[in-house]
């Protein structure tokens, strides 16, 4: 099969993204356990809620400093420091005796899951040949959904048991991902584009064959088209080289226009209801009269469901555009929580004893996660693709800063708009995916079947095309690169 080698380098280090997962999935059981409230008594809900969101604290400052490490040591090195500091994490979760070690270790955790989920991604799309660019970006999330499915029932296997076990050894299997990546990430290849742009052309060229030319070498010459095209695009972009987060806002329009596409795109997965979700089933399941195990089952389904479309989509999702994928998605997950909502209103989880109508609403959650597919796996796409490689950290580490930031204020906000609210607040999140849907219709181009350095030309900046793509889309000649750029470039 051929870009085997790169798409097992993409699924090895997309384990970051496991971790990001694993916790969401963990976190919850960890703390309802008996020992855990024996172990840290008298916990309030404020306690509580900063036991859950110092985690996320710390990925939105990960997140907000990563492309530091990204751009100057390379997206190994940054990907490296989070493994590192996963596993310390992790360890000081497992091996808490005070409420202070444990959040300084979710604090911890949390930031090194911020620095990976901004760089993985970029990590992938810029190894991936464009053949299979959304098939190996879209690993971030598949695996997002691998951790969330096996936190769950790690969880309710170890909540059989009695005594620190229940709750210590989940937290702690967050070490052996980590030490995984952290001893495996020296054998990957750096990114070829991050090579370039630092001036190893020689390594980049030799990755790039490696990776992309087939067995019996019959895209060869493609290959090294391909080293020519990204070679003169990140020449080109020396020429408007970004100093400062003030001239990435404010030289040029068409990057501000990526950035508010690539915020907007994180903002639409947070904004979809996706964690609400989450958050409201357990009600539904104790209404029906579950035991707390089967409650817990519950989950555990819906969360392997979720892996499978995960997967079933990413067959094709570098066949079917962007567009075409994210607009049914939103209309879809709009129109699923439209029916919770009136579930909701006619049939209260808390009063009603009407089994069909609450094993219906249970059904919705199911479909949700049918719809929140496409959007969950393009929303990690999308930001690393539309920018060009002089910005790709920086407008990624923007767009991931967005997502962590809404992830804290959903999960902050969605128990006081669920009990002020009630079913009300589901209506919310119909109306922002909607909206979304438009938004995506009215603004969003199309990116699908493009290599990154031609994604340029969707945004109009023929001027950072290569020669060959300039050429034919701009009635102005494209402004050549001097001679000595090209000395660099190829020798």
């Amino acid at each position: 099969m051929a870009y085997l080698l790169v798409s097992f380098y993409c699924t090895f280090i997309a384990l970051g993204a496991f971790l990001f997962g694993y916790d969401i999935g963990v976190i919850s059981s960890s703390i309802a356990v008996p020992d855990f409230q024996r172990t840290f008594p008298g916990l309030s809900d404020a306690v509580t809620g900063g036991i859950v969101s110092s985690y996320t604290g710390g990925a939105i400052i990960g997140s907000a400093v990563v492309s530091f490490i990204s751009d100057v040591y390379g997206r190994k090195m940054a990907v490296a420091v989070g493994a590192f500091l996963a596993a310390f994490g992790a360890a000081l979760q497992g091996g808490a005796v005070t409420l202070a070690m444990l959040i300084i270790g979710r604090v911890i955790a949390g930031f090194a899951v911020g620095l990976m989920s901004a760089t993985i991604p970029n990590y992938c799309m810029e190894v991936a040949p464009k053949e299979i660019r959304a098939l190996l970006g879209s690993t971030q999330q598949w695996m997002i959904g691998v951790g969330i499915n096996v936190a769950q029932w790690v969880g309710y296997g170890c909540s059989l048991y009695a005594g620190s076990f229940s709750w210590r050894f989940p937290l702690s299997f967050q070490v052996c991902p980590a030490l995984i990546m952290l001893f495996g990430i020296p054998f990957l290849p750096e990114s070829p584009r991050w090579l370039i742009e630092n001036g190893k052309n020689d390594a980049a060229r030799a990755i790039l064959s490696r990776l992309h030319i087939k067995k019996d070498g019959s895209n060869k010459a493609v290959v090294e088209q391909e080293y020519v095209q990204i070679s003169e695009a990140i020449a080109a972009e020396r020429r408007t080289s970004v100093r400062s987060w003030y001239q990435l806002f404010f030289t040029r329009p068409s990057w501000r226009r990526r950035i508010l596409l690539a915020c907007g795109i994180q903002a639409f997965t947070q904004c979809s209801g996706t964690n609400v979700i989450m958050y409201y089933g357990p009600r539904i399941y104790s209404a029906l009269g579950y035991s707390s195990s089967v409650s817990l089952m519950i989950p555990g389904v819906w969360g392997a469901l979720a892996v499978f479309w995960n997967t079933l989509f990413m067959l094709f999702i570098d066949r079917v555009g962007r567009r075409k994928l994210l607009i049914p998605s939103m209309l879809g997950m709009g129109a699923v929580l439209c029916v919770e909502a009136t579930l909701a209103n006619y049939f209260d989880p808390s009063a009603s004893h009407n089994g069909p109508a609450l094993r219906a609403a249970i059904s919705m959650f199911f479909l949700f996660s049918l719809f929140f597919t496409s959007l969950g796996l393009i929303s990690w796409i999308y930001p690393a693709e539309v920018f060009p490689n002089a910005i790709r950290a920086r407008g990624t580490s923007i767009s991931t800063f967005t997502n962590w930031s809404l992830n804290l204020v959903f999960a902050q906000c969605a128990p006081i708009g669920l009990s002020r609210l009630g079913y009300r607040f589901f209506y919310c999140f119909t109306a922002f995916n909607w909206v979304a849907a438009a938004l995506v219709w009215a603004f969003y181009p199309e990116t699908v079947g493009r290599s990154l350095e031609e994604v340029a030309e969707v945004f109009g900046d023929v001027d950072l095309l290569p020669n060959d793509r300039a050429s034919t889309n701009s009635t102005e000649p494209w402004q050549s690169v001097s001679e000595e750029a090209k000395h660099d470039i190829f020798i």
